[in-house]
Parts: structure tokens; C-alpha cells; sequence
């Protein structure tokens, strides 16, 4: 249709119409009427008779009889083709056991009524084995009341809380005599045996000074100011996460700061909701901060090298820090066995930091296709996970998003080092997009060999909905079960009948992470909330897949962070697992990997190790814990 202005005016259409012949007036020339007319009748007289033919044809071919009958049942033979394509969409039921198991926490956000945007982003939580027992053992990362705030003496400050498993995941309280009973406002956590000791020790991200806990044989001891690794006292740190960039055999600590937040600038945002009704401030008010890249000396020191190393992207336009990160996750992007880093930034472009193999790191997010949306929009991202969720040589990034924008899922194009956006074509992206995702990573949950992607959601604004309807403060989590890469759509949200109403339950969810905490093999679900109470999740699918979960032990950086397991399955199929535990949001996961196996029975897998060597080994039994120490 044309538009308005292109539209012909009422004189152009007469003008036209008076162009155009009228054949009801027209006369034909002088001493043609009776041949026209005849000529017309016995056309006529023709057009009459084919109409006649073709309607006979017509009916003969369409009237009831066998041949119609047989068309049919090659037209429904379609359906059936269609069916015979499809999978079965499996029970994957989780049950709430949190107070059965002994835990009892709420996290702590120090609201007092000035919404402060710090107050909306705390939550962090990981498992990890801190008495060396072999099961999994959790750490809750809390907020305290601000120094300006009005407090109560009478309560004990709020702390960070250490759960001790006995191994049947049943947990106890032991905090205190941890030495972890500390109140700041945290974070998130990182863990890592930075000293090669075999304990594994924890960094802890806060608002104001950051915190080392070298482990001491079960108990911790706080070496933040001689290690060097304290940052800022005025910056906010979020994401955290040991890894061996420049292969020494030594953890280095890379650590992503969120924006130049003050109280002061806090409160001088006009920001509202509903009326004169103060709002949280949003991140595009504020300032980036440059990253911390704290590289391992030796001795417990570390040295802060984050510009040096490449780590400090600028504003091209103003000359201020850029990142603004909620995310940090390890992955070879290029495929040349070194260990890049992919930077969720919330609300500008996200970093892909290419190893350079010499301490240095290149950024190439935009070159490799990860920074920005398909239609060059930056996003609001906030946690993030890697894998190869498809079981072949392309690398996936999930990227959990703000409301209404649809949630990431990069993949590359095999070994080439470029990505793409497939959430809207694999089914992920639609259904994410009315949720604020913070956790998200990769888990096989099922056991039957690919990796599904949990999400754990939940809104800033205790007052959402009555701006928008169709939002909500506290929100569902959800899981997107892989039906595979040869499915028309290769996610499907699971239902509440699939998965159990307890794992549907709303929360203000922010950390989401996973562990074996009970032995079975299957991976259970640790959730967070916001200023709520935490969820352990029991994992209790009976679906009867194999599965084998791998322990490495390297000869330097003893959890092997950075190495990958891969296990060829045949046909073109192979599964890897990369060693790392700082995943999702705030979220750490355990060290060990596991392969859900389904039907398959392989014989071999292959580790490659942080130094870049490899290692073959054999697989003698499944549906266990297999140990894997580096070969000389």
C-alpha cells in the first residue's frame, strides 16, 4: 500500500478513469454489428461447452470411490513421519530438602528504605570441598547493614555461612570454627588452591575491600593485605575466578568490579517507579571500573597486572573504564589450548579476552560476534556459563539477560573463532525473555549426555508489577532440557509436571549452582534469593542413566583448573567438560566433572591438562567416581 503521502489525490483518479475506454458506450464501427454480435454468440456457445467438460472432469475425479480412498492414506502417512521425529521429554522432579538437610539461611541485604543499587545485587554461594572429606560443602556469601544505617545491637551481625556435609547431604553449621564468621557486605566467592597446599582457599568479592581466606587445613586465615588482593577500598567488586592464564603451575585471580557506585551519587538520582516513589538507579548512571588481574608470584603474593595484561577497555567516546561486569567464565574460543576469557558487561558490550600466550589478553567480543546483540544493542547481562552443549567442536555462551530482553546463547561455528546468537532458533531465547535471569549455566541434569541450561530469575523492584504486568519481584526458575542438535527446537522449557512444583517455585533468585551433594550421581540445585532464603534442591530423576564423574589432580595447580576432559562417544559425537568452578552468577560449582553417560558405555576418555600436555585414560567401570591424577 502506499503511503500517505504517495497516494493519489481524487482529481489524479478521475484523470485517470477518463484515460481508460468505456466499453459500455462504445460504438463499433459502421456495418460491423451483426458480424460482432454473431461472432460473440458462438463464442458463447464454446465457453458453455468447456465449462460443461471441465465440470464432468471435475466430479469424476472427486466422486466417492477406491482411488479417493487410497489418496488418503498416503496424505496421513505425514503425521506419522512428524511423531516418529520427536523425543520424549523426560521427569526431571526436584524436591525442596533445605530444612531437612540443616540449612537455615537467609541472606541479608542491609535494605533500610534509600534503595541503594548494591541492596539488589548480593546473593553469592558456591560448593566446595573445604575439609578435603570428598563431598561437597557449601559457602553463603552475605551483605551487612551499612555504617550510616540504623542498627540494631541486640542481633548478631550478619555473617558469611560455612555448611560442613557428612556425606549424605545432610549439613551443619560450622562458621565459627571455620574462622569465616565476618561481616562485610560481600558478594560473590571464588575457590582455588592458590598455594598448591591441597586446601582450597576462598576470595570473596564485596562492596569496598575485597577478602583472601588461605585454608589452613579446615580453618581459614585472612591474608588479603599481604597477598596484595584487597583492590579499592571504595570500588564493588563482583564476579571472581582462579584460573592459570600464563601456565606457571600457579592460580592467578581475575576479578570484574561493576560500576563507580557512592551513596552520594546513589541518592542523587532522580530514579522512580510508581510516582514520587524512589526507584534503584539503573547501571547506565554510573561509570565502568576497570578489572583487577591479580597474577600469583609465588609465596602468597600476588601483583595487580590488569592493564598491563590488556584487561582495560576505555570508552572510545569519553575516555572512562567500560566494564561494567556481573560475569566472568573460562573457554578456548579459538581452539588453541590456552584459556580465554568471555566478560559478561551489564548494559555494554560484552569482552572476549583472547589469550595472547605471552601474559597478555586481546579483546575481539565484537570480532568473534559475543559483544552485542544481533541488531548491535548491548545487553543487561549477569551471569554466564560455557560449554559445548552440543556435543561436537562448537564452543556455546549462555548470557543471562535483563526483562524483556531475551537471554544469549552464543555458538561458534566449529573450530572457526566466531559466534552467533542461536537463542531465538534453538527455542532458548523466547521463553527467557519476561524473566530477569541472573544465574544461568550448563548441567546435564538428566544424565542421558547433553547439557541442559538451568536459570534462576527474579526482578530488582519489590514493586515491578504494578508498572508492568507482566512482571514479577519474585520469579520462577527455569530449566531448558536439551533435546539435541538435530531437534527442530533443541531447548524445551520444562513444565512444573516435568520438574516438580518445588523447582518452579517463585524467588527473588540470583546464585544458582550445582553439585552431587548425596553421592548418586545425579547434580542437585543450590538457588539463593535476594534478601530471602536460600534452596537446596534434591535431584531425584529415576531415568536409569550411566554416568561418571572425573576428579583431576594436576602435579602444580592441584584442582586443575583450565584442564579439559573429553570423551569421544563415536559418530562424529564427543562430550567435554572444562575444569572450572566460577560459573553462573556469584556462583561457584564443584571442582569435580560429570559426564551423564545415558545408554552409551564408552572406553577411554582424554585429559588435557593445564601445561598443555595430554593424557589417555582408560575407563574400567561407570556410574562412579573416578579419580585422575597427571602422569609424568
Amino acid at each position: 500500500m502506499p503511503s500517505p503521502k504517495n497516494r493519489p489525490s481524487s482529481r489524479d483518479i478521475k484523470r485517470r478513469q477518463a484515460d481508460l475506454p468505456n466499453r459500455s458506450t462504445t460504438e463499433p464501427p459502421s456495418g460491423e454489428d451483426d458480424s460482432v454480435i454473431g461472432k460473440m454468440f458462438w463464442r458463447s456457445l464454446g465457453l458453455i461447452a468447456a465449462m460443461v467438460l471441465i465440470g464432468s472432469a471435475i466430479y469424476l475425479a472427486t466422486r466417492p470411490g477406491k482411488s479417493q480412498f487410497v489418496e488418503k492414506k498416503t496424505q496421513t502417512a505425514l503425521p506419522q513421519q512428524r511423531k516418529a521425529a520427536t523425543v520424549e521429554i523426560p521427569q526431571i522432579p526436584f524436591t525442596d530438602i533445605t530444612s531437612e538437610a540443616g540449612i537455615d539461611y537467609t541472606h541479608y541485604d542491609g535494605k533500610q528504605g534509600e534503595r541503594l543499587l548494591p541492596e539488589t545485587m548480593g546473593g553469592g554461594s558456591g560448593f566446595f570441598d573445604y575439609d578435603n572429606d570428598s563431598d561437597q560443602d557449601i559457602l553463603f556469601v552475605n551483605s551487612c547493614d551499612w555504617p550510616w544505617s540504623k542498627r540494631d545491637d541486640s542481633k548478631p551481625s550478619p555473617t558469611m555461612r560455612l555448611y560442613q556435609n557428612d556425606g549424605t547431604g545432610h549439613f551443619k553449621d560450622v562458621t565459627q570454627e571455620a574462622g569465616l564468621g565476618l561481616s562485610f557486605y560481600g558478594m560473590g566467592a571464588a575457590f582455588g588452591d592458590y598455594d598448591n597446599d591441597g586446601w582450597v582457599d576462598v576470595f570473596i568479592t564485596a562492596v569496598g575491600t575485597n577478602h583472601l581466606f588461605r585454608n589452613d587445613r579446615g580453618k581459614f586465615v585472612e591474608v588479603t593485605e599481604s597477598a596484595g588482593v584487597a583492590g579499592v577500598a571504595n570500588q564493588w567488586s563482583c564476579p571472581a575466578m582462579w584460573f592459570d592464564y600464563d601456565r606457571d603451575g600457579k592460580l592467578d585471580l581475575i576479578v570484574g568490579n561493576y560500576v563507580a557506585w557512592t551513596r552520594e551519587i546513589d541518592l542523587s538520582l532522580a530514579s522512580t517507579l510508581v510516582g514520587l516513589e524512589r526507584a534503584y538507579g539503573q547501571p547506565t548512571n554510573f561509570d565502568g571500573v576497570h578489572m583487577y588481574l591479580y597474577h600469583n608470584q609465588g609465596g602468597g603474593k600476588f601483583q595487580e597486572v590488569g592493564k598491563q595484561a590488556g584487561l582495560h577497555v576505555v570508552n572510545p567516546a569519553t575516555g572512562v573504564p567500560e566494564a561494567k561486569s556481573l560475569g566472568i567464565a573460562i573457554l578456548d574460543a579459538n581452539h588453541d589450548g590456552w584459556m580465554d576469557v568471555c566478560v559478561a558487561n551489564d548494559t555494554v558490550r560484552n569482552y572476549l579476552f583472547v589469550n595472547k600466550k605471552d601474559g597478555t589478553f586481546e579483546d575481539q567480543g565484537v570480532t568473534m560476534g559475543v559483544a552485542l546483540t544481533r541488531d548491535g544493542q548491548a545487553t543487561g547481562a549477569m551471569g554466564i556459563d560455557c560449554a559445548n552443549f552440543r556435543n561436537d567442536d562448537c564452543c556455546g555462551i549462555v548470557i543471562g539477560n535483563f526483562a524483556n530482553e531475551q537471554s544469549s546463547l552464543y555458538l561458534s561455528d566449529g573450530l572457526k573463532p566466531s559466534f552467533t546468537d542461536v537463542a531465538p532458533t534453538t527455542g532458548f531465547g523466547p521463553q527467557t525473555r519476561i524473566k530477569l535471569t541472573f544465574g544461568t549455566l550448563f548441567a546435564d541434569l538428566d544424565l542421558d549426555g547433553r547439557l541442559d541450561i538451568l536459570c534462576s530469575n527474579g526482578h530488582l523492584e519489590p514493586e515491578i508489577q504494578k508498572v508492568f504486568p507482566t512482571q514479577q519481584y519474585e520469579q520462577s526458575s527455569q530449566l531448558f532440557w536439551n533435546a539435541g542438535k538435530k531437534q527442530p527446537t533443541q531447548f524445551v522449557a520444562l513444565s512444573a509436571d516435568k520438574t516438580g512444583a518445588d523447582f518452579q517455585k517463585p524467588l527473588v533468585g540470583r546464585s544458582a549452582t550445582v553439585a552431587d551433594i548425596d553421592s548418586d550421581g545425579d547434580l542437585d540445585v543450590l538457588l539463593v534469593a535476594n534478601g530471602g532464603k536460600a534452596r537446596l534442591l534434591r535431584n531425584d530423576q529415576k531415568l536409569g542413566n550411566h554416568w561418571l564423574r572425573i576428579r583431576l589432580k594436576d602435579k602444580a595447580n592441584t584442582g586443575a583448573i583450565g584442564a579439559t576432559i573429553e570423551m569421544d562417544l563415536g559418530d562424529g559425537q564427543k562430550m567435554m567438560r572444562t575444569i572450572s568452578t566460577t560459573r553462573s552468577y556469584l556462583s561457584q560449582t564443584e571442582l569435580i566433572a560429570t559426564f551423564g553417560l545415558g545408554d552409551r558405555e564408552p572406553k577411554e576418555l582424554t585429559v588435557r591438562w593445564p601445561d598443555g600436555s595430554e593424557q589417555k585414560v582408560p575407563i574400567d567401570k561407570l556410574d562412579q567416581v573416578m579419580t585422575v591424577e597427571q602422569s609424568l
